[in-house]
């Protein structure tokens, strides 16, 4: 998965099903699939992915399955340091010698800056990208669903509700909200 969110989406038969957290939505998805035909679809909202979930084994097993784990005891974190060469020039290793923290500090932070410039201009696309994977989890197959691809990606939000008029409800609401959530 690309940029997992906390919440997840469960759909079976075109309807939504509350959910929340990954293990929330597998436990859901377990008390739906009822017979091996049921269709069932986990949905991160984040991503717009459709989520693979093992539902096999009991209620405490799945849940168990997707938990989070625990948080860590006292002490220092790990924070996956990988050394790795960085080829500069004389003045701007000059440059990083004379910022506070040194030449690691200042170079984190460059890239914390550029990381969080660009995360906010790219929000817009990121939620354009993650409601076209909705879409096409929750609607191929769909009558219409040709033309709600070409309207999203047209940026025709009209189309994409006309062409997708006889689909349920919950799913055009949803691929209409993760459209319109900026959060990506």
């Amino acid at each position: 998965m690309s940029g997992t969110s906390n919440q997840f989406l469960v759909f079976t038969e075109g309807h939504r099903v509350p959910a929340g957290s990954l293990a929330e939505a597998a436990v859901v998805a377990k008390r739906l699939k009822i017979t091996p035909r049921q269709k069932v679809t986990v949905v991160d909202f984040g991503s717009g992915e459709a989520v693979d979930v093992n539902v096999r084994g009991s209620f405490s097993e799945v849940s168990a399955r997707y938990a989070k784990p625990p948080a860590k005891g006292r002490g220092r974190p790990k924070l996956g340091v990988a050394a790795r060469e960085v080829t500069l020039m004389p003045l701007h290793w000059d440059w990083l010698a004379r910022q506070p923290g040194g030449a690691s500090a200042a170079l984190r932070d460059l890239v914390d800056a550029a990381r969080t410039a660009k995360s906010v201009n790219d929000r817009p696309q990121a939620a354009h990208d993650a409601a076209y994977r909705m879409l096409t989890a929750l609607g191929s197959g769909r009558p219409g669903f040709d033309k709600a691809v070409g309207a999203l990606l047209r940026g025709d939000e009209a189309g994409l509700l006309e062409a997708m008029g006889g689909w349920p409800p919950d799913i055009r609401l949803s691929v209409l909200e993760r459209l319109r959530t900026s959060a990506g």
